[in-house]
């Protein structure tokens, strides 16, 4: 699992070696593992990596039990190889495993409807379940499934699989403890007219709903509009028109939703005023390449979604300065903040600083209206900034020194394509505000060490030298690119949405 691998044999026989080795000079050859608690040995087992964990456990039966019953998360490659008598002895062994990924590629036979059908039965704690390039899974096989009545099964992942319609149906009637359903590139599902989803809802209580190159989007209207506990939903590269999706499921009640992503999708105004007028607990929303959306639409979120706290816009329709202008005059509980081609202004700006005191993570990128002036702005008035990314701007190294000089919370900075910025400046912000991570993406010199930085400051100033923060590697990780929103927020600021 991205872990250097260990030689834990070698490791045992070292163990097993004479006590002279240990000072204790008896030579009995005592395994001093034998003291060590179960709960102990179990809790170095967790923190090991999977090629690890194999390796331990063919040091001894001990260690192979507690491998065993401690292992809870399992990855298999689900190839037609694995026959139901393989795979009831393989999970015999690993019976707590409550996580179980299975993986083909589409270009070879995966596990059949049989096989999928035993897994209920053999991980009676199974919890999460993701199939990908599964094409021999037909809705035979879910049904079968499903009729097992999983009781702790509450996420389902499926990409490249060969069920449609009958599977999910019977999936959604019979697994009552499922709460997160992600569906991607299901061709058969695409395939099936929207009249064949018809089924009982009334006990679906679904919580995150993300749909990902999907086309049949009117196949998900019934869906939609009988999940009530609906809180999430993700649409991502998924054509049809969203407008007529959400008005649908969406219109004369009030949502309990309180995330939305669209990426890539056709949508407009008439999907935002929809959103707007059924969900008024929404906190976050991630517009990524939305077609049709202007200043319109953002004014209905702003005018009913008031307790929005997260926000990214990224090169989303027609949206200009006025839209920003109503989010920061309205949502005062905003404290995330990104926007992406988007014309910002030092009007917008002044609003942000005045109504929105929460804002602690902004991204502006990829517009000509952010300058020194703007950043010198930025410095002065939003106090309380932890975190700034500024890309494809017009900034120069006075705007950056201004940020060094204001913003007394902000404790990361990241600078990318940014042409008037300097290594000078870059290197004599980390010398004077050691706190402050600055993250550029710079190419530094090979032989620029620690006493050249000192003289590009400034030969005749006496400075500290420089703490271990400037050995870091200045080549940016981050990505502010038109990809996903969730992907966005992870790079830029260093974690996932909540």
């Amino acid at each position: 699992m991205g872990q250097a691998s260990s030689c834990w044999a070698d490791t045992a026989k070292c163990i097993n070696k004479s006590d002279d080795t240990n000072g204790n000079g008896n030579g009995n050859g005592k395994d001093l593992t034998q003291t060590l608690p179960d709960e102990c040995l179990i809790y170095v087992l967790e923190k090991l990596g999977c090629h690890d964990r194999n390796t331990c456990s063919l040091v001894c039966k001990r260690w192979r039990l507690l491998d065993s019953k401690s292992r809870h998360r399992l990855s298999l490659h689900a190839l037609s190889d694995i026959s139901a008598s393989l795979l009831q002895a393989l999970l015999s062994r690993f019976s707590s495993v409550s996580i179980l990924s299975l993986k083909c590629s589409r270009k070879h036979l995966s596990i059949d409807n049989h096989v999928l059908s035993l897994i209920p039965t053999l991980l009676p704690s199974l919890n999460k379940l993701k199939l990908r390039g599964c094409l021999d899974v037909s809705d035979d096989g879910l049904i079968a499934f499903s009729l097992h009545h999983p009781r702790f099964l509450t996420k389902l992942s499926f990409a490249s699989c060969g069920f449609g319609v009958k599977g999910l149906i019977s999936l959604l009637s019979n697994c009552h403890s499922l709460r997160d359903l992600t569906l991607k590139r299901l061709r058969k599902l695409d395939s099936h007219n929207v009249n064949t989803l018809n089924f009982n809802l009334c006990q679906i209580q679904i919580e995150r709903l993300c749909f990902k190159d999907l086309h049949n989007t009117r196949l998900f209207i019934p869906l939609l509009c009988s999940s009530k506990t609906l809180k999430t939903l993700v649409v991502c590269r998924s054509s049809g028109n969203w407008d007529t999706v959400l008005e649908t499921s969406l219109q004369g009640r009030t949502s309990s939703i309180f995330e939305i992503q669209m990426e890539n999708v056709h949508m407009g105004d008439a999907g935002l005023s929809a959103i707007s007028a059924s969900c008024p607990d929404l906190q976050l929303l991630y517009l990524n390449r939305a077609t049709d959306c202007t200043d319109s639409g953002l004014n209905a979120i702003a005018n009913s979604c008031r307790k929005l706290k997260k926000l990214h816009i990224d090169h989303a329709g027609s949206i200009g300065d006025d839209a920003v202008f109503a989010i920061a005059s309205k949502c005062c509980q905003l404290q995330e903040l990104v926007l992406m081609g988007l014309p910002v202004t030092l009007v917008s700006l002044n609003v942000l600083a005045s109504s929105c005191p929460l804002l602690e993570r902004m991204a502006l990128c990829n517009t000509e209206t952010i300058g020194d002036s703007e950043m010198a702005f930025i410095a002065s008035k939003f106090c309380a900034l932890k975190k700034l990314c500024i890309k494809t701007c017009p900034v120069s190294d006075s705007g950056i020194e201004a940020v060094g000089e204001g913003c007394p919370k902000l404790v990361k900075l990241k600078v990318k394509r940014c042409r008037g910025v300097t290594q000078k400046c870059v290197s004599r912000l980390r010398l004077h505000r050691t706190s402050l991570v600055v993250s550029v993406d710079a190419v530094w010199p090979k032989s620029f060490d620690e006493q050249g930085m000192l003289a590009m400051v400034n030969e005749t100033e006496t400075l500290p030298l420089p703490n271990t923060r400037m050995h870091r590697s200045t080549t940016t990780d981050v990505i502010c690119s038109s990809r996903s929103a969730s992907l966005l927020s992870s790079n830029l600021f260093g974690r996932r949405p909540n």
